[in-house]
């Protein structure tokens, strides 16, 4: 195929180009001045027609102001593109997926694990401050609601990997830096720091979930990827009290900077670029290179600056909790739990140290419990989430986004988290044995993963497009409740006591119950009304 040339330059082509399924369009305002569309010709009727791989077809430039554009796309046919990250291996796509999750799995086990050595803490820092007491474990998650504004758009202008791989390192400096801190102050500062820059694999991963997994076969991706952001702010306090109670708290940090250094290494070799538009673009700029053509351009490429280009990006997260109420209202229900999820880690240790005489190490140990049930509902919503979608297909049934929140997941767990709640609160408050309490955070436990699961699994699927602005909306959203919510756990307890306390807490996730329900029903509707795309873009 002879790549043609502008009318500025020399008319000459190379005489050899390389065989890659690409899309030949002529300049629109020149579309009806064409000859072949007069006499039916059917690819100049249709600009976006693909020339089939191996095609030597000749396309003469027109000796005009206009020019040829040579579209890049997957190579035909499409499903077996090896270089389309949906056509990846099984093995690549989990290994990719794999350790995006163990990364975002250590991500929140060091948001939590410092709960129970807050006292410790406070004592080598020589300060009897309760707010501090709250804000050394929640400023972590006020850095994951600021991350998302700055990476999720860098990952869409220059890829995901490039973001993760930075920000791993990053990550691991901001934790060294914690365990040297030497004022609460510093301390502080870098535990934002290290949440602002952690936040990565959880404001974009869903989005390499999207590159690589098919509608029907995400469900089992986004448990396997969302388990790490709950099970880890679970499993870090079992972590932090025991190294806390053996080592001192610094050397908390230091075996967790260990951990992260692993990771970090192994995915700097093992993680590889998922996102369409930025390989699309590196297949372009290498045909340029190579034909000495400078036609050659991605069919998903932006003609917006880079400026431009950040800027919407960074503004859609927020457009879209204004404009559409799907995401307002979702991602308010995730905000809550997660706001009170973090309220529960921040007070578990003051609870069972108070109460049931806990030490610094069993007071880590309380958080095993909320980890089993969370397991648990991790198991039960990756058994129906997919086989559902599945079904329907199966029976020639439309499979749309709303099938994600089928009753039998979303229902049990709006109920349990409540449950759980009442049921740990009371229990302590009646200081019965330590096992009925740890019952209810396990049942809470239970239902917010069963809640969260379902509910980014939809928002995925209604906003493909979207999928990692949708997620940093909601990461926005449920970091900022789940910094700013804990703030008021002591008071809250103090006034109301451990019964009454939980018991609000219990009414108000209460209130949302009906969401799932709603948006399971009508949700298709409420999409389908007039404007609403525009409200996303």
């Amino acid at each position: 195929m002879l790549p043609p040339s502008s009318t500025s330059k020399s008319t000459s082509a190379p005489a050899h180009q390389p065989r890659v399924a690409i899309r030949a369009e002529e300049s629109k305002a020149k579309a009806d001045e064409r000859p072949d569309e007069k006499n039916g010709d059917a690819s100049a009727r249709h600009p976006s027609a693909l020339l089939s791989p191996g095609d030597e077809t000749d396309v003469v430039a027109a000796q005009s102001e206009s020019h040829t554009d040579f579209i890049v796309w997957w190579d035909e046919p499409e499903d077996q593109d090896p270089e389309n990250p949906l056509n990846w291996s099984p093995w690549v796509k989990w290994t990719n997926i794999l350790t995006i999750s163990v990364i975002s799995f250590l991500v929140p086990l060091v948001s939590s694990m410092v709960a129970p050595a807050v006292q410790v803490i406070m004592k080598d820092f020589d300060t009897t401050s309760t707010l501090f007491a709250t804000f050394v474990v929640s400023i972590f998650v006020l850095g994951f609601a600021c991350g998302p504004l700055v990476l999720a758009p860098l990952s869409e202008l220059y890829g995901r990997v490039v973001i993760y791989n930075i920000t791993n390192f990053l990550f691991l400096g901001f934790t060294i830096l914690c365990a040297i801190s030497q004022n609460e102050a510093m301390l502080l500062a870098f535990r934002f720091l290290s949440g602002f820059a952690g936040v990565a694999t959880i404001a974009i991963g869903s989005g390499t979930i999207v590159d690589l997994m098919p509608r029907e076969k995400r469900g089992r991706a986004v448990s396997i990827w969302s388990v790490g952001t709950i099970l880890g702010p679970m499993v870090g306090p079992i972590i932090g009290g025991y190294v806390t109670e053996v080592a001192g708290w610094r050397w908390m940090f230091w075996v967790i900077s260990i951990a992260i250094g692993v990771v970090a290494i192994i995915a700097f070799f093992v993680l590889r670029e998922t996102y369409p538009p930025v390989l699309l673009e590196r297949k372009a700029i290498k045909l340029r290179r190579e034909t000495n053509n400078p036609f050659y351009r991605s069919k998903l490429a932006s003609q917006a600056t880079a400026r431009d280009h950040i800027t919407r990006s960074i503004m859609r997260p927020s457009k879209m909790l204004i404009c559409s109420p799907i995401v307002t209202i979702m991602c308010t229900y995730v905000a809550v739990l997660y706001g009170i999820l973090y309220l529960l880690f921040a007070t578990y240790s003051f609870v069972f140290k108070d109460v049931y005489q806990f030490s610094t190490f069993s007071a880590g140990l309380v958080f095993i419990a909320g980890g089993i049930g969370t397991l648990a509902g991790v198991f039960y919503v990756g058994h129906f989430s997919d086989r559902t979608l599945k079904k329907r297909a199966a029976a020639g049934k439309t499979v749309t986004p709303e099938d994600r929140l089928s009753l039998i997941i979303t229902l049990p767990g709006s109920l349990a988290f409540p449950a759980g709640l009442f049921m740990y609160g009371w229990s302590v408050e009646a200081r019965v044995h330590w096992i009925v309490p740890q019952i209810g955070t396990a049942i809470t436990g239970f239902g917010s993963i069963l809640i969260f699961i379902s509910i980014q699994t939809y928002l995925i699927d209604a906003f493909e497009g979207y999928a990692a602005s949708v997620i940093g909306a909601n990461a926005v959203l449920r970091g900022t409740a789940g910094a700013l919510i804990p703030l008021s756990g002591l008071k809250l307890y103090d006034a109301l006591g451990w019964g009454w306390g939980n018991s609000l807490l219990g009414f108000v996730a209460l209130a949302f119950v009906p969401i799932p329900w709603i948006f399971g029903k009508y949700g298709a509707r409420i999409r389908s009304l007039k404007g609403f795309e525009l409200q996303v873009q």
